[in-house]
C-alpha cells in the first residue's frame, strides 16, 4: 500500500470516529425543523430497547425465499415498530424501477416497471424522471410498502457493469439531477426513497470484498459528487452504504464516506442502512456512521445490531448518544417523508395510467443513434421485415433485485435456469404488434431470427429490414464483452448485407460494440424499455413521437479504449464465486476523468459520445454568450428549430478550467421547438464544475483565469466557444 493511502486510511479512521458523535448531531438540530422536533418528542418517551429495535429489519421473506414474517408482506426487508410508538412498520420493497416480487411469494405482486435508469437519465428530463419516481412511488404505497430501494447513483467507470442500467450514466451532474428527480418523485407519494450504492460500487465483479481504491479528491469531484448532487435534489431519506470497500475499509464502516462526508459535509439528516449483506461489524460500523442494519437476520454473517451492539453500549465501546443519533435520525425521516401521517393504503393499481408513464418515459429515452437516408420515420405503408429479439411477445428487462414481475406474466420461457438471477424476463409489450397497430396498412412481416438464412430471405422481400438484439445483463455479474447477446452480430451483418435499409433497435443494458455500424442505414438505443416499451418503440418508429434522447454514457469503439479495458475475475464459474472471487484492489488511476472526461484526456474518438443523439428534425444555436454576475457563471444562446417536423433539442454546456484537464458538463437544457421557432435559453453552471476539491481544507475552490465554455450537441462538439474570467474564491461549505 502507498504511504499516501496509509495516511488517509489512519486519518480517516481517526477523523472519522472523532466527528461520529457531533458530526452525526450537527444536521438535525437546526431550529424550526418540524420532523426533527416530532422524533424527539417521540423518542423521548421510548426505552433504550425500543430505539435499539429500530436500528435492525429482518428479512421480508424475499432474500432467501423464505416466509414473509408475522406484519411483512413478503418483500426485501421488514421492521417492526415498537408498541405503543405510534410510528409505522417498514414495509421495504426493492427497487429502483418497479415494486419488486422476490421470489413470486406475493400472488398479487405483479407491478408496471418503467424503463432502465439509463433510459430515464437519456431523456435528461428533470420532470420526466420525478413524474416517473412518482408512478413507482405511488405503486409502492398502493401495494402497502413505505420504503423503496430505489435511487442508484453510482457512475459508470465501466461499460460492461452488470448494474449500469439501474443508474444514470458516467457524469456527476447529470446524475445527480436526474436520480436526485426520480427520488423526489417516489417520496411525493411518502414513500422513502433509498440513495445507492454509497459508494464506488461501480462493477459487479468482487463486489463483496474488492477495494475501490482513488485519491480522495479524485472521488469528490466524480463519484461523489453525483451523490451530493442527488441528495441535494431529492432529499432521500436513507442512504444506502454499498458492499465493497473503498480504499481497503468497508463502505459501511468507512468514517470519511459517511461521516466526515455524508453528515459533516453535506449535512445530511436521514439514516444509513447496510445493502443486504453489508454488515461486518458492531461498533465499528455504528461509530463509523451506519444507523440500520438491513435483514440482518439472514444477509449478514452475525446480527450484528442486536445483542452485539447492546453489548458494546453497555460495555462503553459505543456511547448511548450514538444510538439515540441512530434512531432518531430514522424516526426523523418517518416524519420527514409523511410515513407516519400518511400510512399506505393497499388497492389496485391503476396499470393503464401507470403504463402510459412508463410509455412516455422509454419515448423520451430511446436514443436514435444513426439515421442515413432518413430511413426512419418508417412510412406507413412499407413493406417491413421484422426479425429477431422476440419483437413479436415482448421486451426484455435487466436481471436481479430492480427485477418486476409482468403483469400479463413473463412471455418469453427460458431453460429454466435456478441459479441468480435465473432466465431472463420479457414485459408483454409487444413492439411487433404495436407497429401493426401503428401502421395498419403496412404490410409487416415477421422472422425470429435464429435462422439466418431465414431471417436474409425476409429482408430481401422487404422494402426495410428491423432487426431487434438484445444485451441481456444483472445484478451480481458484469458483462464479459460489450457484444450483443447470441448470434445478433452475425444476424444483423447478413441482413444489412442483404437490405441497405436495415434499422437494429437494441434493447441493451450498457453500450455495445456496433461492428456493423456502417452498414446499416439506423440504430434505435431502445434500453430496457420496461412495461410500455413495445408500443414506445413503434411510436418512435413511425414518428408518432420524435426521439429526443442523449446518451449519457460514451459507446467506444473498441475495449482497448477504456481506462481499464479488462475486469480482473469476470470469467468466474458462476455469479457467487463472481461476487466473492477475490479481495483484490482495482486502482483508479484515471481519477475524476470518467467515461467521456478519460476520452477527452486521451484524445480518443468514442463510436457515439456522451451527449450525442438524433431526431427527426434540425436546431442551430448562436449567440452564444457566457457572464459572471454575483458569483454565478450563466450561459445564454439561442435555438432554433430549423426542420420542418416539432421536436426537442438538449443543448449542453461543457467548461474548462483554466489549468487544464478534462472537459466537464455545466449544465443543460431541455428545448421544444415548433419549425421555425426559436427561443433563447440561459444555463447556470453548477459553481463546483468550475473547482477543484481542496482535500487538505475540506472545500470546493475555484481557480483565478480564463475559462473556456463550449456549446454543443455532445461532450465533443467544438463549433462554438466562448471565454469568461473568473477570479478566484472558495465555495462556501
Amino acid at each position: 500500500m502507498k504511504l499516501s493511502r496509509k495516511i488517509f486510511l489512519l486519518s480517516a479512521v481517526a477523523c472519522g470516529m472523532m466527528v461520529a458523535h457531533d458530526a452525526a448531531h450537527a444536521a438535525h438540530h437546526a431550529p424550526g425543523d418540524p420532523a426533527d422536533e416530532k422524533a424527539r418528542q417521540v423518542l423521548a418517551h421510548m426505552s433504550p430497547e425500543d430505539k435499539m429495535s429500530l436500528l435492525f429489519s429482518v428479512d421480508g421473506g424475499g432474500f432467501n425465499g423464505s416466509v414473509a414474517p408475522p406484519g411483512g408482506l413478503g418483500s426485501a426487508a421488514y421492521l417492526r415498530a415498537p408498541a405503543g410508538s405510534g410510528l409505522p412498520d417498514l414495509q421495504i420493497s426493492d427497487a429502483g424501477l418497479g415494486i419488486r416480487n422476490p421470489a413470486h411469494i406475493r400472488k398479487d405482486g405483479a407491478a408496471v416497471s418503467l424503463p432502465s435508469g439509463l433510459s430515464t437519465a437519456s431523456s435528461w428530463d428533470m420532470d420526466m424522471a420525478r413524474e416517473a419516481g412518482a408512478m413507482i412511488g405511488r405503486e409502492a404505497w398502493q401495494s402497502g410498502f413505505n420504503v423503496l430501494l430505489g435511487g442508484g447513483a453510482d457512475l459508470t467507470r465501466d461499460p460492461r457493469g452488470g448494474r449500469n442500467f439501474e443508474y444514470a450514466g458516467e457524469d456527476p451532474l447529470q446524475t445527480g439531477r436526474m436520480v436526485g428527480s426520480t427520488i423526489a418523485g417516489v417520496q411525493s407519494q411518502h414513500v422513502i426513497s433509498t440513495l445507492k450504492h454509497y459508494a464506488m460500487n461501480d462493477l459487479e465483479t468482487s463486489r463483496m470484498t474488492m477495494s475501490a481504491d482513488i485519491d480522495p479528491v479524485a472521488m469528490r469531484e466524480s463519484d461523489l459528487l453525483g451523490f451530493e448532487i442527488a441528495l441535494e435534489t431529492g432529499h432521500p431519506g436513507s442512504v444506502m452504504c454499498s458492499y465493497n470497500r473503498v480504499n481497503d475499509l468497508y463502505a459501511c464502516e468507512n468514517p470519511y464516506l459517511l461521516n466526515t462526508t455524508l453528515k459533516q459535509d453535506w449535512h445530511y439528516p436521514g439514516f444509513v442502512m447496510s445493502d443486504w449483506g453489508a454488515t461486518h461489524s458492531s461498533a465499528r460500523a455504528a461509530l463509523a456512521g451506519l444507523d440500520q442494519e438491513s435483514a440482518g437476520d439472514h444477509a449478514d454473517a452475525r446480527p450484528y445490531f442486536q445483542a452485539l451492539l447492546a453489548a458494546d453500549v453497555k460495555a462503553g465501546r459505543v456511547p448511548q448518544s450514538r444510538i439515540d443519533d441512530m434512531a432518531q435520525r430514522i424516526v426523523r425521516s418517518l416524519f420527514a417523508q409523511g410515513l407516519v401521517d400518511h400510512p399506505p393504503r393497499r388497492a389496485p393499481l391503476d396499470v393503464v395510467t401507470d403504463t402510459l408513464v412508463a410509455q412516455r418515459d422509454e419515448e423520451e429515452g430511446a436514443v436514435l443513434l444513426r439515421n442515413e437516408g432518413n430511413v426512419l420515420p418508417l412510412s406507413p405503408t412499407a413493406r417491413i421485415a421484422v426479425i429477431g429479439g422476440h419483437a413479436d411477445v415482448g421486451v426484455i428487462s435487466g436481471g436481479g433485485s430492480s427485477q418486476v414481475d409482468p403483469i400479463g406474466g413473463e412471455v418469453v420461457k427460458g431453460p429454466g435456469k435456478k441459479d441468480w438471477p435465473g432466465d431472463p424476463v420479457y414485459f408483454p409489450s409487444s413492439p411487433l404488434k404495436a407497429m401493426r397497430a401503428e401502421a395498419p396498412s403496412a404490410h409487416i412481416t415477421y422472422d425470429p431470427g435464429t435462422n439466418i438464412a431465414a431471417a436474409v430471405r425476409a429482408a430481401r422481400a422487404a422494402d426495410v429490414a428491423v432487426v431487434y438484439a438484445t444485451q441481456f445483463t444483472f445484478e451480481g455479474m458484469d458483462a464479459p464483452n460489450m457484444h450483443l447477446d447470441g448470434n445478433a452480430d452475425a444476424l444483423i451483418a447478413a441482413v444489412a448485407a442483404a437490405n441497405p435499409r436495415t434499422v437494429v433497435v437494441m434493447e441493451t443494458g450498457d453500450p455495445v460494440l456496433m461492428p456493423w455500424n456502417s452498414s446499416v442505414a439506423g440504430v434505435l438505443e431502445a434500453w430496457f424499455p420496461g412495461s410500455g416499451g413495445g408500443t414506445a418503440i413503434a411510436r418512435l418508429l413511425f414518428g408518432k413521437v420524435a426521439p429526443s434522447g442523449h446518451l449519457t454514457m460514451t459507446f467506444p469503439q473498441a475495449e482497448s479504449q477504456l481506462a481499464h479495458p479488462d475486469i480482473a475475475g469476470v470469467t468466474a464459474n458462476n455469479v457467487f464465486e463472481m461476487q466473492f472471487h477475490t479481495d483484490q484492489e482495482l486502482v483508479y488511476d484515471e481519477g475524476s476523468d470518467v467515461g467521456y472526461r478519460w476520452f477527452d484526456r486521451n484524445h480518443l474518438k468514442p463510436l457515439y459520445p456522451f451527449g450525442y443523439g438524433l431526431t427527426y428534425t434540425t436546431f442551430a444555436t448562436d449567440e452564444l454568450a457566457a457572464g459572471y454576475h454575483h458569483k454565478q457563471l450563466t450561459v445564454t444562446f439561442n435555438v432554433r428549430n430549423t426542420g420542418t417536423r416539432p421536436g426537442v433539442d438538449v443543448p449542453q454546456v461543457y467548461v474548462g478550467l483554466p489549468d487544464g484537464g478534462a472537459r466537464r458538463l455545466g449544465g443543460w437544457q431541455r428545448v421544444t421547438l415548433a419549425p421555425g421557432e426559436s427561443r433563447q435559453v440561459s444555463v447556470q453552471v453548477d459553481p463546483r464544475l468550475l473547482a477543484h476539491f481542496d482535500g487538505r481544507h475540506d472545500r470546493w475552490a475555484i481557480p483565478s483565469g480564463r475559462f473556456r465554455v463550449w456549446l454543443g450537441t455532445s461532450a465533443v462538439d467544438d463549433s462554438q466557444q466562448v471565454s469568461v474570467h473568473l477570479p478566484a474564491r472558495t465555495l462556501a461549505p
